[in-house]
């Protein structure tokens, strides 16, 4: 993955310390640089004698800066009371999502005199960003070394992921959607025009070719896939030819997914694809979803676009998993249980032998390919990317993982603070049956991301948007 490259452009006033502005500076560089994130920090050294942005003289050489350097976010750290005016000019004409914050102003001099009043610069800045129609986030007025800083800050680079990732996000899609399946219809049409989102449509057909070709080529690839699923997975159930051919399919389909750019795959799983290459693609999809390629199942565009959002909310550092959320637990009534076929990522088995790789228990023609168990549990967020009528939003909520009945295909009981509320919200919309899970809260990170993606709402049962607003402001650390 390349590193996000955020633009430093730290601020002062003329009627401020200027010694004070300069060390705090440095300060808060090596605090954001302590935080270990895989950043790239396009600084304003060279443009002035300071490397502040404070002189009105240097806002085309600024802007040219983190142009030229194509940053993905803007950070303006108010080391005095700032230059309100020339922060909006910079972040308007760069157009990517801004961080605006400033550390807690010491106590006055014992003459009386203070040295920064960051606190006061701030409310300026807010100010001629909004008239400026930019907009930003902000932490709230905080020392360097708090935790508020530390957690508003990695929130926000995740946020900026997301924002990076949704407005690239190019979904490979293989066929139509299942017949059946009129829950999973989207407008392509008004994705590309609302989000900019990218679809490259291929035929089952296309997909056939590429495997039965790569099949019949071998080579290092594909044995190296084949001897990964023998050695950890439990693949007693089915023959040699069946892990060959779900290895080609894998293969297959990342090669189609490089080609055309693609960032997610959309495919239709069943069931023209049994009956031409005699495979379920479930265990190819659980592969590639580990290796950050995640797969949706039965053609649906807008969980492919989910997938993409929540895995870049973790910094690309851990894999989603996509569920059909299903039935209620028989015991917790805040229970419910997440399942698909057999398509959750290999990383993410709870199972303490070998996961099994399968014959599809549903379908009449039992076709290998399914990778089945139960997946680990722990803290989970749960999320759902949907539309229609022209308006969307993204479903959020936080779930934990709990112990439940056996079920067929990949699965993972969880509970969550009140089923019904979550219910309402799934069954009148504007949401389906399916969900994207992963094991982290990225739940501040993609309302956060919300802000700098018009035309999308932040749509969280669990925390609320009230809460959520209170964690990035640190209310909790406070108490």
């Amino acid at each position: 993955m390349e590193k996000l490259k955020l633009g430093y452009a730290p601020t002062r006033r003329f009627t401020f310390s200027r010694e004070e502005a300069f060390r705090f500076k440095n300060i808060i560089l090596n605090k954001i640089k302590s935080f270990d994130l895989d950043l790239e920090i396009v600084d304003l050294e060279g443009i002035n004698e300071e490397g502040l942005l404070y002189d009105r003289a240097d806002e085309a050489a600024m802007i040219k800066r983190f142009k030229d350097a194509d940053v993905d976010a803007l950070f303006f750290p108010h080391c005095n009371f700032g230059t309100e005016d020339l922060v909006a000019k910079v972040a308007k004409a760069v157009g990517k999502p801004v961080l605006l914050w400033g550390p807690r102003d010491d106590a006055p001099l014992e003459n009386g005199m203070r040295l920064r009043d960051t606190q006061c610069g701030l409310f300026a800045t807010g100010k001629v960003l909004r008239r400026f129609n930019v907009p930003f986030t902000y932490i709230t007025n905080s020392s360097v070394d708090s935790q508020t800083f530390e957690r508003g800050f990695i929130n926000f680079i995740c946020a900026t992921n997301v924002v990076k990732h949704f407005k690239r996000t190019r979904i490979l899609q293989i066929s139509t959607r299942p017949s059946d399946f009129w829950s999973v219809i989207c407008n392509e049409g008004e994705l590309l025009e609302k989000f900019g989102i990218q679809i490259n449509p291929i035929t089952l057909t296309k997909l056939k070719y590429e495997t039965l070709n790569i099949e019949k080529l071998g080579g290092e690839d594909l044995e190296s896939v084949i001897n990964d699923i023998k050695t950890t997975m439990n693949w007693s159930e089915v023959e040699d030819k069946d892990v060959q051919r779900v290895a080609a399919l894998k293969l297959a389909m990342k090669k189609i997914a490089m080609e055309t750019g693609s960032t997610a795959i959309a495919i239709q799983c069943w069931s023209d694809l049994q009956d031409i290459v005699g495979i379920m693609p479930c265990l190819a999809n659980a592969i590639l979803t580990d290796e950050q390629i995640p797969v949706t199942c039965e053609t649906d565009i807008h969980g492919a676009i989910t997938s993409i959002m929540v895995q870049a909310a973790t910094l690309n550092t851990k894999p989603t998993f996509f569920a059909d959320i299903t039935i209620r637990h028989p015991e917790n009534p805040n229970g419910e249980l997440l399942f698909h076929c057999g398509n959750f990522p290999l990383s993410l088995s709870a199972e303490k032998d070998k996961p099994k790789l399968r014959k599809h228990f549903l379908f009449d023609d039992h076709s290998p390919g399914t990778h089945e168990g139960e997946i680990i549990g722990g803290d989970i967020t749960i999320a759902r990317f949907d539309g229609d009528h022209g308006e969307y939003s993204i479903f959020l909520g936080k779930a934990k993982g709990i112990k439940g009945p056996y079920s067929r295909g990949s699965f993972l009981w969880v509970e969550v603070n009140d089923w019904p509320l979550w219910e309402e919200k799934l069954v009148t919309g504007p949401y389906i049956h399916h969900s994207t899970g992963i094991h982290a809260n990225v739940i501040p990170a993609i309302y956060e991301a919300c802000k700098y993606i018009p035309g999308l709402n932040p749509d969280p049962v669990d925390p609320t948007e009230n809460e959520i607003r209170a964690w990035l402001r640190g209310s909790d650390l406070n108490k």
